[in-house]
């Protein structure tokens, strides 16, 4: 006998799964998140492992001398920006003490316009100045903690990485066989376009990240911004989220050009700068060098980056939408779940569609 449960009680158990499901990937952070960079990573340095591979390295030596490269290329990154977020760091109390001052130039007029005494407002300003100085080196410390914390995880997804790319035949197998022989094609098929995806789209991201770095560095640079070359990394990381990302990345520069230059006409100068660069990126940089498959609509875009940051912050906003992407990619391929991936994409149908047909 089947039993048939009714509309609501089906919509029930599936919110009640999916408030578990979410449970369990809050609470499995530590031990998911590194193991999705690592399947990532892993299929994104496939190629080159192949390519040592090709030229006659053993294979063990191949995935070693990759991971020994990627390595290498990211922690002199790394050691590069940490050098120079620490010289911001030790120039905050100078910037605090520059804003104080614009503030207090800025709002002088206050005591004659509001009605409020200007013995309040200084007293106010030193508050915030106070609270400025004394909160940034708490965050500083929180922060620090927090990479420390961090790093411990870090030093896993190497040794990720390493497993999956050589148990690569071991996984694909495994995915196969949980799938009868009819369909074969078809899982191949996901497979293969899930791959294309990936590394298409983390590929071109890198590319894109550097080169608006450089447009934003070399801009900073020209009109004298100080640490123009960490805030242009800063910012076209910042990039990666977005809408929201791109407004934080040029509020930055623009705070410290109000702070540091004798004219409001910097910050002016920077916005140009950065809404040039935006321009450059969206028409040129993403269509023809990230060139990826991801064609994901910009509501669940936002709503994938916020969901993300909410559930596994900094990673999850990074993660968020290759893992929409991959879930599109599937949606695509399976007959009842295609109007979830037509939802997901941004394949706009014609409008006549909605349009009453004549009698």
């Amino acid at each position: 006998m089947t039993l048939k449960l009714p509309l609501y009680a089906k919509i029930s158990l599936l919110l009640i799964g999916f408030y578990y499901f979410i449970s369990m990937l809050s609470i499995g952070q530590t031990l998911i998140v590194p193991l999705i960079l690592g399947a990532l990573l892993a299929i994104v340095l496939h190629p080159v492992v192949r390519l040592f591979v090709r030229l006659k390295f053993n294979r063990i030596l191949a995935i070693v001398v990759t991971l020994l490269l990627s390595v290498l290329a990211i922690a002199s990154f790394g050691l590069f920006l940490i050098s120079q977020l620490s010289r911001f760091a030790e120039s905050w109390p100078v910037f605090v003490e520059k804003f104080t001052l614009l503030i207090n130039n800025t709002i002088h007029w206050i005591p004659g316009y509001f009605d409020i005494s200007a013995t309040k407002v200084n007293v106010w300003i030193a508050d915030t100045k106070a609270d400025l100085v004394n909160g940034s080196g708490l965050v500083i410390g929180q922060t620090l903690l927090s990479v420390g914390s961090g790093i411990v995880v870090l030093f896993l997804i190497p040794v990720y990485v390493f497993l999956f790319l050589y148990y690569k035949p071991l996984l694909l197998d495994f995915i196969h066989k949980l799938f009868a022989d009819s369909q074969q094609a078809q899982v191949g098929l996901v497979v293969t376009q899930t791959k294309t995806v990936i590394q298409s789209y983390l590929t071109g991201l890198m590319i894109e990240i550097a080169l608006v770095a450089t447009l934003d560095a070399i801009g900073l640079l020209i009109l004298g911004i100080q640490y123009a070359v960490v805030i242009g990394v800063l910012g076209a990381m910042l990039n990666l989220i977005p809408y929201i990302g791109g407004l934080v990345a040029v509020a930055i520069p623009m705070m410290i050009a109000l702070v540091t230059k004798d004219s409001a006409w910097s910050a002016f100068y920077v916005v140009i700068l950065y809404y040039v660069v935006q321009l450059i990126d969206n028409n040129y940089f993403v269509p023809k060098i990230v060139a990826s498959k991801v064609k994901i609509n910009a509501l669940v875009s936002i709503v994938a980056v916020l969901a993300g940051g909410a559930l596994w912050g900094v990673s999850g906003m990074f993660l968020s939408i290759p893992l929409v992407a991959i879930i599109k990619v599937i949606c695509d391929h399976i007959e009842p779940l295609k109007p979830f991936g037509l939802l997901l994409g941004d394949t706009m149908p014609a409008i006549s569609i909605f349009k009453a047909k004549k009698i």
